[in-house]
């Protein structure tokens, strides 16, 4: 196992760890509208522009990338590990992992948790904050929870 910051190059590697775990995933949740608004939302533009802040990292599993998360200011983002690798533990590594980056600088952590991921949110000690809904394609809706730990 091994985290290490991404670089530009591997941003490829961010976009189908990000993309792949979406298509896989999140349908069973979210309508197509929705599930399309998420891939739009993580583009290879934003996904760069976090790499380029150096606030991407990848997970590896024995040296093949398993998962991705983006650790900006005190907000954790884009916390995705691809589907073949879930259930291992890697989700809660990556999430230790930034949660230890952002401690450095500051004394609470806030993201947006999508439906999958809320209840393992929870699980680690964040907090509902409020609810939010965005109109998609199709007149579909994306629902998220802001949530937040204190450290």
């Amino acid at each position: 196992m091994e985290i290490r910051r991404a670089e530009r190059t591997d941003l490829e590697t961010v976009k189908r760890i990000v993309h792949e775990t979406i298509r896989a995933v999140y349908p069973h949740y979210y309508p197509k509208g929705a599930v399309e608004f998420f891939i739009a939302h993580h583009s290879p533009e934003n996904i760069m522009k976090d790499i380029s802040a150096g606030s991407v990292y990848i997970f590896y599993d024995g040296g093949v990338p398993a998962g991705t998360v983006t650790a900006t200011e005190n907000e954790l983002n884009r916390l995705f590990v691809l589907p073949e690798y879930q259930g291992r533990g890697y989700g809660g590594k990556l999430l230790a992992f930034a949660e230890e980056r952002i401690a450095e600088r500051y004394d609470n952590i806030v993201l947006s948790a999508s439906l999958p991921a809320k209840p393992i949110y929870m699980k680690k000690g964040y907090i509902f904050k409020d609810y939010n809904s965005i109109e998609c394609s199709g007149g579909d809706y994306l629902c998220y929870d802001e949530m937040e730990k204190k450290l």
